[in-house]
């Protein structure tokens, strides 16, 4: 005689069974290793947006669609705690911050758009203690970050330099934490590659060295980038040096092109030549071949004469030769 099961009680025997097997060490391990793999998941990025991968690995990205070299501006934020994002007009710039908050954990992070002849902008400082006791140094680093770039809203790779050249001085006044921007494989995966040399979960050991390959690729993409110290980076490092020396010019000049004779005048058309100089330098720079080191050389030399002529109008000295 076939004795009939009612669905409730298999329903009940089934969740007996899965309780049961909770219950043993094996059980409590498999659950543990699951909970574990679904944090990795989770802080590895997985649940990010398209900005939020990017900027996981790389100091910059830009919507598509806009004419910028990307490699160029990597290059000059180099391996600082500095990110920047540049989004087409009309972005919304505060959710972006929102969307990287964990991606660019421990920067500064710029995002811009366009806004008719200026930048707008908008700054998330994720430095340590940014939200308790370093509050104060993380607002003032918001507010100076994106200072001087409005001059150069059709050149976002200068804007980039002028950003670059303020986070070098916050970190020599202290205002953020000076160091390298580090990419490292997070707790939970260490964590699964231990619950994978147990055996516990299946193929945790081929996630495990995966992402280890992927770090390692990444940090020896990190290497020899940081290792192309040529010309043309100290060409860059030059000609942003001279933006920031320009800018540091153009309180003086605002308070002294009013004036008549003197001195005074004497300072204002010695300014206007070297930002016409400078205007002429830039346009330069946009058609220069990296593979002439000539021409490199040639235009290093002239930035660094221009820098002299800007020093010396800073120490109100004579013009210095070329």
């Amino acid at each position: 005689m076939t004795r009939s099961v009612s669905p409730q009680t298999a329903a009940r025997s089934w969740q007996g069974r899965v309780a049961g097997l909770l219950g043993t060490p094996f059980g409590l391990a498999v659950l543990a290793c699951l909970v574990l793999a679904g944090w990795a998941v989770w802080s590895g990025g997985a649940l990010d947006g398209a900005i939020a991968r990017h900027v996981r690995t790389t100091s910059f990205y830009a919507d598509p669609g806009l004419d910028v070299d990307r490699a160029e501006a990597e290059r000059i934020i180099g391996n600082r705690r500095l990110v920047v994002i540049l989004r087409s007009p009309g972005a919304d710039l505060r959710d972006t911050c929102k969307q990287v908050h964990r991606a660019a954990d421990g920067t500064i992070v710029l995002v811009l758009s366009r806004d008719g002849d200026d930048y707008d902008t908008y700054g998330c400082a994720l430095v340590p203690g940014y939200e308790k006791k370093n509050l104060g140094k993380a607002a003032a680093a918001e507010m100076i970050i994106g200072r001087g770039i409005d001059t150069f809203v059709d050149r976002p790779l200068e804007a980039v330099k002028v950003i670059a050249v303020n986070y070098d001085r916050l970190v020599k006044a202290g205002t953020v934490p000076d160091g390298a921007r580090r990419i490292s494989p997070s707790l939970p995966r260490f964590l699964l590659a231990a619950a994978a040399v147990t055996g516990v979960v299946a193929g945790a050991s081929g996630l495990y060295f995966g992402g280890r390959r992927a770090g390692r690729l990444a940090a020896a993409r990190r290497v020899r980038r940081d290792e192309r110290t040529d010309s043309r980076s100290m060409l860059s490092a030059a000609t942003a040096g001279l933006a920031q020396q320009i800018i540091d010019l153009d309180p003086t000049y605002a308070l002294l092109s009013s004036r008549r004779g003197g001195d005074d005048s004497t300072f204002v058309k010695r300014y206007r030549q070297l930002t016409s100089d400078h205007a002429a330098l830039l346009d330069r720079l946009s058609t220069l071949d990296d593979a002439d080191e000539e021409a490199v050389r040639a235009l290093t030399d002239r930035v660094e004469s221009l820098s002299r002529r800007a020093q010396s109008l800073t120490d109100r000295k004579p013009h210095p030769s070329p």
